[in-house]
């Protein structure tokens, strides 16, 4: 068997465990801080997967995040965020892991091997052509993460894998690769460290331009949250006020005509009827610049 990037001991760490604190600390923000750089150097592949992507979703596509461990979780991470920040109906969201929900809290044993199991996994979804499938895997040849991703492709699904390394399996799978080579981990084989950071980067990046990209922010505020608490109620109100005009309680009614959606809320302040709403967000694919366009 190969050993993995993330497997190989520098000579440099060595004696990592023996440094005094301060240097011990200083050391793993390096390390964290390089992976950022690996980022950078895939803002170009990051680009692209998102320009590919937008068009799948706003024909009725799902995003479909797939991983094993750490990678996985991750993943689900990301995807769990875009309903409360962005709007995302729970079902345009598909997140699976190796093992199940069970696998979130603790280490499931073997899981991340059974392709059989991953293929299974996403069929139950019954995947098509719209839905967008990103792997996320640190040595990028995970088998649960590409069979997932192989499937994807085999369905006509946009594919898009996210791996450490550039010769792995699920690169080669994917119709579009993220390579973020972060290299030998300062504690050998921890892909929770630099490999964990770097995703976890990469992962924030792609959904929010692409949640941007779909219309979910206007003015450099997220428009489509969901409302579920006191603090989230005020911060809706709040942007009506700034975007529409008007006071806090004139934002509350026309917040509470729209079922707390802030975008919604914004059109209703603006003169558009609440029957047209609906109609307007369609013709503009969401996007509020495009609805108010022929209003301000």
């Amino acid at each position: 068997m190969t050993t993995s990037r993330t497997e190989t001991v520098l000579a440099i760490n060595e004696d990592i465990e023996r440094l005094p604190l301060d240097a011990l600390l200083d050391r793993l923000l390096t390390s964290q801080k390089a992976a950022l750089d690996r980022v950078g150097e895939a803002l170009p592949s990051i680009e692209r997967a998102v320009e590919a992507a937008v068009s799948r979703l706003q024909a009725g596509g799902r995003l479909v995040y797939a991983g094993a461990g750490t990678s996985g979780r991750i993943g689900l991470q990301d995807g769990v965020e875009l309903t409360p920040t962005f709007g995302v109906a729970p079902e345009k969201l598909v997140l699976l892991l190796a093992g199940g929900a069970g696998a979130t809290t603790q280490a499931a044993e073997g899981a991340e091997d059974r392709e059989d199991q991953a293929r299974l996994d996403l069929l139950d979804y019954h995947p098509t052509e719209h839905d967008v499938v990103i792997g996320v895997a640190a040595s990028g040849n995970t088998p649960y993460t590409c069979a997932v991703v192989q499937l994807g492709r085999e369905v006509g699904a946009l594919t898009i894998g996210v791996s450490g390394n550039p010769e792995s399996r699920l690169l080669r799978e994917a119709e579009f690769g993220i390579c973020i080579p972060t290299g030998a981990e300062v504690l050998a084989g921890s892909t929770r460290m630099a490999a964990g950071t770097a995703q976890k980067v990469t992962l924030n990046l792609f959904s929010t331009a692409l949640m941007t990209r779909l219309g979910h922010v206007y003015r450099g505020r997220m428009v489509d949250m969901r409302i579920s608490n006191d603090k989230l109620q005020v911060r809706a109100e709040r942007m009506v006020m700034e975007l529409a005009g008007g006071t806090a309680e004139e934002a509350r009614d026309a917040l509470k005509r729209v079922q707390g959606n802030t975008k919604r809320a914004v059109l209703l302040r603006h003169g558009v009827a609440l029957a047209e709403i609906e109609p307007l967000l369609e013709r503009c694919q969401g996007n509020l610049h495009l609805a108010l366009a022929g209003l301000l």
